[in-house]
């Protein structure tokens, strides 16, 4: 396995992640892999380890890249309601997250939920 992953051109990167959905997931991947690298040197767990309150994780996560404020909330809640992280209790959204779910039917209905939840914002944006 590669130690680093490195497109030499950028019209060559974009034309795979065009082609190919999975190329952005691993784009994304080696982005934040490399964010983990070099900001804390390999130890991911100190990206919530160092936050001293709830306003220096929600910018630790929201350093990270790709992370909007969307997924610093939903990774919010799962440190918060999965790990027990303090610092995180403030970020967690009033609505069912991810932090939730703890078992394959709890992740099919927080899916089927979403999915509905969805259709219903869509349906009420729509005009008349």
């Amino acid at each position: 396995m590669p130690d680093r992953l490195h497109f030499t051109e950028s019209d060559a990167a974009n034309a795979l992640i065009a082609s190919d959905p999975m190329a952005l997931l691993v784009g994304f991947v080696h982005d934040l892999a490399v964010h983990v690298d070099e900001r804390y040197d390999g130890d991911a767990a100190r990206v919530w380890t160092e936050a001293a309150d709830a306003d220096a994780l929600r910018a630790n996560l929201a350093a990270l890249p790709g992370f909007g404020e969307m997924k610093v909330k939903a990774l919010g809640a799962v440190l918060a309601k999965r790990f027990g992280v303090e610092a995180a209790r403030e970020l967690v959204p009033w609505h069912p997250t991810l932090g939730d779910v703890d078992s394959p039917e709890g992740l099919a209905e927080y899916q089927a939920a979403k999915r509905a939840h969805k259709a219903e914002w869509s349906k009420a944006r729509s005009p008349a």
